[in-house]
């Protein structure tokens, strides 16, 4: 299923430097959110410059959580691109995005922030402490190649995108229910990862005996119980209270301040 195009090369390839700004902007609240949006505006801006009640709806929805990599988000921006350009429904972009986010970051960063680049320094340094000018020249054109390659991802994303989004569309149904549930497990994975709540107190027993709260009591009934509950506790009240994100990341600190002071955690 064809659809006309707004977005030009130009466009794409504009989006794919704008990636480079995408840590600008880093909260806890968002992630790279608000970089992420800032990478897709001049395209969002350009697709519904006549509704900008849909321009609004979708720069909405892209600031919402996400981190990846950055050569890596080049592509995922051209693809999601596409499917801005569709104007389809918004459960596909949303879910596409929220999808593929961590996928592309673990892949991104794995084959190069830990494979090439660190392979690439060490012949270098080589080269550079034998006093070969080759060294840094060789490592400074691998890199800038890196940088570079943002802009066939991008395009690539996007031509992608303009070729397989019919096909979603036809199966919109199940494709954004397969794209929620692997979001939703990618969150799941982040949650697991960045939330930690290690109870140090411990109660005596007896002379030479205590009971450490942490591996004796909550490791027993679920390990990992009180990450999961203060997240699902933030949730609710996030979503159910109404309570400003920013609030509960300074109530966080200042309980994790309190019950370190305290030696609870």
């Amino acid at each position: 299923m064809a659809y006309d195009k707004t977005l030009t090369k130009k466009d794409i390839d504009g989006l794919a430097f704008r990636t480079s700004l995408i840590q600008a902007c880093f909260t806890f609240e968002r992630g790279l959110g608000i970089g992420w949006t800032y990478v897709l505006s001049s395209c969002l801006k350009k697709i519904y410059k006549d509704d900008e009640e849909k321009l609004a709806e979708a720069l909405e929805d892209n600031m919402a959580y996400m981190s990846t990599n950055l050569t890596a988000a080049a592509f995922l921006a051209g693809l999601i691109a596409a499917a801005e350009e569709d104007k389809t429904d918004r459960d596909i972009p949303n879910n596409l995005r929220l999808a593929l986010f961590g996928p592309l970051a673990g892949i991104g960063d794995a084959l190069l922030w830990f494979t090439v680049l660190p392979i690439v320094a060490g012949i270098c340094s080589s080269f550079a402490s034998q006093g070969n000018v080759l060294g840094p020249i060789l490592f400074f054109v691998i890199y800038v190649g890196i940088f570079l390659a943002r802009i066939p991802l991008a395009r690539l994303g996007y031509s992608l995108g303009t070729k397989t989004i019919g096909h979603i569309k036809d199966l919109s149904n199940l494709v954004t229910r397969a794209a929620a549930t692997l979001g939703i497990t990618v969150i799941g994975g982040l949650i697991a990862s960045f939330v930690s709540i290690n109870v140090v107190a411990s109660i005596p027993v007896s002379e030479g005996y205590e009971i450490s709260l942490q591996t004796d009591f909550f490791d027993n009934i679920l390990p990992n119980i009180l990450p999961l509950g203060y997240t699902l506790l933030m949730f609710y009240l996030l979503k159910y209270k109404k309570i400003n994100p920013v609030c509960l990341i300074l109530i966080t600190f200042f309980l994790a301040i309190v019950c370190s002071f305290f030696g609870i955690l």
